[in-house]
């Protein structure tokens, strides 16, 4: 049987939690290898890489930067054509636009001998929207070669609407969702892209506002559903957590009672007495995996409050960014290597989904 290698394209905000996590769980998941990319060969980031090879994975790079990468004490395993060939699936998580390059130069070379392609929420049409626990059921193994994890707000979103909109089963139980993505600036990592003061978002969609509406709504698309769903944005001067505001309208009639069950009986909500984004943050660095929350969302039970005789939910949650995402990429890739047992082996990770935070 051929060995099962998974290769993540990149080392950012996604990329390096993702590969550590990958490497930390590779035996309970079925990986036999771990390989990882990183374009640039820079002492500012020699210890990263070091960190990720301790954990077992193997380093990736293009061969005119082999020389560069073995100056500063680094020995690339592969270059990256020998890994995408040799991968049975591959993840990329390079910066927006990077990966519809991939997939032109690259990935298309390889699909006849790749189980399949993931890439994140950036890349919208690089293939099928999937969130782990929202549109399992839409995978078509052999078929959905390219995936696309959405977005971490997008996987907030769309987990508010299932557990409490369709937890019926119904569709038209939703007749209206209102969100507001209040976003931080940039990750703590991140040493660009800081802003000096709120700054208010535009609405792009005419149906749907921001993007993360829109991609939600493609997300349920793929179960067959159509939704009446609207997303703001903005941004705040903070490095700690995206927080949603959400108003979710429905036919049927709803106790906080009620909503607190759905919510509790979700394994991938976490519920917070919380109201400081710094609070919930400061609980994924003490204990999450890489400081990560695993969790679609963190739903802040203070501000939730029923309108309308029951049928209309407003409050607030945080979004663990990036975690859900790292969730969502592990169990695509697992789902690709094992479809009839993936959900079996992810429950590897239960440790880090939360009830409470």
């Amino acid at each position: 049987m051929s060995k099962k290698i998974v290769h993540v394209v990149g080392t950012g905000t996604i990329g390096e939690p993702l590969i550590g996590l990958l490497s930390d769980y590779r035996t309970d998941l079925g990986i036999d290898e771990i390989t990882f990319h990183k374009r640039t060969p820079l002492t500012s980031e020699h210890a990263k890489v070091v960190r990720l090879l301790k954990r077992g994975a193997r380093l990736v790079t293009d061969q005119e930067a082999f020389e560069g990468f073995r100056e500063i004490g680094l020995d690339p395993a592969f270059s990256t054509v020998e890994a995408i060939d040799r991968a049975s699936v591959v993840i990329d998580c390079t910066p927006k636009g990077v990966g519809h390059k991939n997939k032109v130069k690259y990935y298309h070379n390889f699909d006849h001998n790749t189980l399949g392609f993931i890439a994140q929420g950036s890349e919208t049409g690089f293939g099928k929207p999937y969130a782990r626990g929202i549109n399992d059921s839409a995978l078509i193994h052999g078929e959905d070669t390219f995936l696309q994890v959405v977005s971490c707000n997008t996987h907030n979103l769309s987990s508010l609407v299932k557990t409490i909109g369709l937890h019926n089963g119904d569709p038209d139980n939703i007749v209206d969702g209102r969100f507001v993505m209040i976003r931080r600036a940039n990750d703590l990592s991140q040493g660009s892209d800081f802003i000096p003061a709120p700054e208010v978002g535009v609405h792009a969609s005419e149906r749907y506002g921001t993007h993360h509406a829109k991609d939600a709504a493609n997300l349920f698309r793929t179960l067959g559903y159509d939704l009446n769903i609207f997303s703001s944005a903005m941004k705040l001067n903070t490095q700690y957590m995206h927080i949603i505001h959400f108003n979710l309208k429905m036919k049927e009639e709803m106790t906080l009672e009620k909503i607190l069950e759905l919510f509790e009986a979700n394994p991938l909500i976490a519920l917070t007495e919380k109201k400081l984004s710094s609070q919930v943050f400061s609980f994924g660095r003490d204990h999450g995996h890489y400081g990560r929350i695993l969790n679609q969302t963190v739903v802040s039970t203070p501000s939730l409050h029923l309108l309308s005789g029951g049928k209309e939910l407003t409050g607030f949650c945080f979004t663990p960014q990036d975690g859900n995402s790292l969730l969502s990429s592990v169990s695509a890739a697992t789902w690709l290597l094992y479809p009839n047992s993936y959900e079996q082996k992810i429950q590897a990770l239960e440790d880090w989904f939360f009830d409470e935070v």
